[in-house]
Formats: C-alpha cells, structure tokens, sequence
C-alpha cells in the first residue's frame, strides 16, 4: 500500500511503501528551501540526486550529503536541511 505525504506546504513530497527487503520506506522530492524535521524512530537517509546540507543533532557543523552518500537521524529527535536546488532521497526507517 503507497501512502502519499505532503509537507511545508507542498515543497517536500513523499511516498511511503513497505518492503519486504528493506523494510518501511519512503522515496521523495524536496524543492529548494529549509526545512526542519523530527523523527519519531531511527532513519537512514540517502540522497538520490542533488545534494542535502544537513544539520544533525548534537553535530556542531552542517555536512553535505550528494548523490549515493547516507546519513543518519536518531530517533525521537530533530534535524535540519537546506536545499539549493530540487533533491531526491530514499528514507528507511530502522528499528529502534
């Protein structure tokens, strides 16, 4: 079953699917803007094209993060990005 996200009025778009191989997972688009996000458990987040500028929890400097590299996101926490030109990404959401 495909569950359609919405956020920031419309800049950030997702589709959420569950997958026997990788588990709960969405795959979306983020228009140019900042954004800042919470997290309910643990998330791998891929960049499949354009770049994120990504603020961690806890980390003192942003890093950027183009296509194929990953980072991750505690659970029950807070991050940040900016976005300079449209960006794709893959989110798995990993137990806790």
């Amino acid at each position: 079953m495909l569950k359609v996200n919405e956020y920031f009025a419309g800049k950030v778009k997702s589709i959420g699917f569950d997958s026997s191989s990788i588990g709960r997972t969405s795959i979306g688009v983020m228009e140019e803007g900042q954004y800042t996000f919470s997290t309910a458990q643990p998330e791998e987040m891929t960049v499949i094209t354009g770049a994120l500028k990504v603020l961690l929890p806890g980390a003192p400097d942003w890093q950027v993060f183009t296509p194929g590299e990953k980072f991750f996101v505690p659970g029950q926490s807070e991050f940040n990005l900016q976005v300079a030109d449209a960006t794709a990404y893959l989110c798995r959401y990993l137990s806790k």
